[in-house]
């Protein structure tokens, strides 16, 4: 594992360019999902083949995490971000020109390998550089990937979808772009590690006032996984079918489904802001409390309200509940503080593979029950936020 000082401060300039470097990853890979319609009209696909797309597509970006993530945190190298972003680049323009389901698994597989280099390495990077404030770091981090997830479905609405599929093109020309702006990430890493192996750095670690067990810290891990499942099956079942829900029940167009699905990421991204530094001042086990359980009477309500109430509710629901992963990383992080790159692979990648596994079996759900069915169902997963009493109440200080 990489070393900071023990005097070292937060580094403000990194972190904003490892943000930029998450949004840009996240716009493109959230095109994929807001061009579903399209690929859905142009290919004939049903609801299950958009839910084995998902599926594929979260596999090559969530198994991958936790490898990547071990392999990071003993190999560190300056080029990971560089291979990761050519990888969405390749992906992308498989996808303009994809004309059949095959075409398109092999393409979203290309999009998926290149987050699941880029979310644990950039990851480890943010705590590097948080000087120990590791939740307003990683919160500085989490906005800027999910205001590009935000973008993503705007774009589509703008760009492809009155042009047509081929227009993804224009995002492998702002894919390639993205390479070129983590030079600083890279020159601010290559000093970095210089330090490293010189020996002019020294560790900083989180450590916990008092002793936790083995067991304990087992556990802990169990429920914060527990409630990484309850949250992204539940966004799954909105980032993937929430535009067919409102074009099947209120009669929209593609088009503006996307831009309501564009509002609901956007508060998403604000959202995240908000969990890591909140997490920083009161406790992250609150943080955690609020944002999933928090919600379940809006999840409830959902399937039963017209139009107007769907995107309020849904623009909350996503403010609200985007807050928790930024407090459920760090915990994490703060659980096993000489392992951080495979704890993100690790979370980033059960995140992304649940959400995979979900899209898949809502999608065959939908096929069989309709799409209103799902969100009646779905609207219960937050009740397991309930779990969160088990996790015990640790404070953390930077040694």
């Amino acid at each position: 594992m990489e070393r900071t000082s023990s005097t070292s401060h937060i580094t403000y300039s990194i972190l904003l360019s490892l943000s930029l470097a998450h949004f840009m990853n996240d716009a493109f890979q959230s095109v994929l999902s807001a061009v579903y319609p399209i690929l859905k009209n142009n290919l004939l696909l049903t609801f299950t083949q958009v839910g084995l797309i998902t599926l594929v597509y979260q596999i090559c970006a969530s198994v991958f995490q936790p490898v990547f993530g071990f392999m990071f945190d003993k190999k560190p190298s300056t080029w990971y971000l560089v291979a990761g972003s050519a990888s969405t680049c390749i992906g992308l323009f498989l996808l303009a020109y994809a004309n059949s389901l095959f075409s398109v698994l092999v393409s979203v597989s290309f999009i998926g390998l290149g987050s699941s280099v880029i979310h644990p390495e950039a990851s480890r990077l943010t705590h590097l550089a948080s000087g120990g404030r590791h939740g307003l770091a990683q919160s500085i981090f989490q906005i800027g990937g999910n205001l590009g997830s935000s973008l993503g479905p705007l774009l589509a609405a703008l760009i492809i979808a009155p042009y047509g599929q081929k227009y993804i093109a224009y995002f492998v020309c702002a894919a390639f772009i993205a390479i070129f702006l983590k030079y600083p990430i890279f020159k601010w890493y290559s000093k970095k590690l210089k330090c490293i192996k010189a020996g002019k750095e020294q560790k900083t670690v989180a450590v916990r006032k008092g002793y936790l067990p083995r067991k304990t810290v087992i556990l802990s891990l169990c429920i914060l996984l527990t409630l990484i499942f309850s949250k992204y099956v539940y966004m799954a079942s909105l980032t993937n079918f929430y535009t067919f829900y409102l074009i099947e029940k209120f009669s929209v167009s593609i088009q503006h489904s996307q831009f309501y699905l564009f509002a609901f990421l956007f508060a998403m991204a604000l959202g995240t802001f908000v969990g890591g530094p909140v997490g920083d001042r009161i406790g992250r086990k609150y943080v955690i409390w609020a944002s999933i359980l928090g919600v379940a009477p809006f999840t409830l309500l959902l399937p039963h309200v017209n139009l107007f109430w769907t995107c309020v509710l849904t623009i909350f629901i996503g403010f609200v509940l985007s807050s928790a992963f930024s407090a459920i990383l760090v915990y994490a992080q703060e659980l096993l503080p000489t392992k951080v790159g495979l704890i993100s692979g690790l979370f980033f990648g059960l995140a992304f593979g649940i959400a995979g596994i979900a899209a898949a079996v809502l999608g065959n759900l939908a096929d069989q029950k309709g799409i209103e069915y799902v969100y009646r169902i779905c609207g219960y997963l937050p009740l397991l936020g309930i779990v969160t009493v088990f996790l015990p109440n640790v404070r953390f200080h930077k040694k």
